[in-house]
């Protein structure tokens, strides 16, 4: 975020107190580094997790380590889904909203009630309580899951989404669930569409987390299809950005943005750069596409550029190295199992 951004954010708020962000999802990937910039510049965080069974509380509890050093964090352990939301939201003057329940591949079948609950109905609770709060900002995080098998590269905001998995039919739900909001109540809702987020943190599940496990152990490393499937990669700093942007912007309310590094690279190009990274050569096997994977995705940024001020700045091998440092650097109990990852 520019000097003149965060200085107008914090001006416009009440003399003699914190501006305050409310960050569901705070104990997560994203939203843990996206607290950490917002205590950093001097701004309340109220972070909200509950969490869920996605990944090991250890983690989550290792990701909030800097937040709670923070005399101006509060943690509050919280089912969005459920209970009184409307005190929460009015202490803040800004909702960004990363709490989801995540993964394409585990959002068929049985599990498929936990999409519906912490993705939807989590995403219209908040809403109703926001509408009490005219002119608060409401940062969605939605996905480029929304577009299903794209048909045209890059893709912009205007394409027809057709999600192609059961969890990029709820992300897409909820994404219109905050548009409705903004159209009935004129809460101001701004949706980013975000492309393959990587970086430190990142959740176990995810493709260059366990890639970067197993070439350290020298595990083989499991892929669906023949690797030459491509994704946008956006480092997660450059997502804390557009995040910080997409809550201070004026004319934003309404908008969906994609948010994509500019990287469309493919799983082979990256293991192989993985591979020099770690000085041996990654042993992959390659296994059968799997039900709501795509071919590939890249973001048209054009919007967020001229809107957000969005300028992606961290290079992909950079960022890469960067995750494999982390993930050399974790306890060895964090070790997770090489095999099969989401991208």
């Amino acid at each position: 975020m520019s000097p003149e951004r965060h200085d107008a954010w914090l001006e416009n708020g009440a003399s003699g107190r914190h501006r305050t962000a409310l960050v569901t999802g705070c104990a997560g990937f994203i939203g843990s580094h996206l607290t950490e910039s917002l205590l950093g510049d001097g701004i309340r965080v109220l972070g909200v997790d509950c969490f869920n069974d996605n990944y090991g509380r250890a983690q989550k509890l290792r990701n909030l380590e800097e937040a709670r050093s923070w005399e101006h964090f509060e943690f509050i352990p919280l089912d969005l889904s459920r209970g009184d939301l409307e005190d929460l939201v009015a202490e803040a003057d800004v909702v960004f909203h990363l709490a989801a329940e995540p993964g394409v591949r585990a959002s068929w079948g049985r599990r498929f009630e936990s999409y519906l609950r912490n993705n939807l109905a989590a995403t219209q609770h908040l809403l109703e309580a926001t509408k009490a709060c005219p002119g608060q900002r409401f940062v969605y995080a939605s996905s480029s899951s929304v577009y299903g098998q794209a048909e045209g590269l890059p893709t912009s905001e205007s394409a027809v989404c057709r999600p192609f998995s059961p969890y990029g039919v709820t992300k897409h739900s909820a994404e219109q669930m905050c548009m409705l909001y903004h159209g009935n109540f004129d809460v101001q809702a701004v949706a980013l569409r975000l492309f393959s987020v990587y970086g430190p943190r990142q959740r176990p599940d995810m493709a260059f987390r366990r890639f970067s496990h197993a070439i350290l152990n020298d595990d083989p490393i499991r892929v669906f299809g023949d690797g030459e499937q491509t994704r946008d990669f956006t480092f997660v700093s450059d997502v804390v950005d557009a995040f910080r942007a997409a809550a201070t912007g004026a004319g934003l309310a309404g908008q969906v943005y994609n948010i994509g590094g500019g990287h469309q690279v493919s799983v082979n190009a990256a293991l192989e750069l993985l591979g020099e990274y770690a000085g041996r050569a990654p042993r992959v096997e390659y296994l059968t596409v799997q039900h709501g994977d795509v071919a590939s995705t890249a973001a048209d940024t054009t919007r967020a550029r001229a809107d957000l001020g969005f300028e992606p700045l961290v290079q992909f091998p950079e960022g890469l190295r960067l995750e494999l440092d982390w993930v050399r650097e974790q306890p060895q109990l964090d070790r997770v199992e090489s095999g099969v990852a989401e991208r």
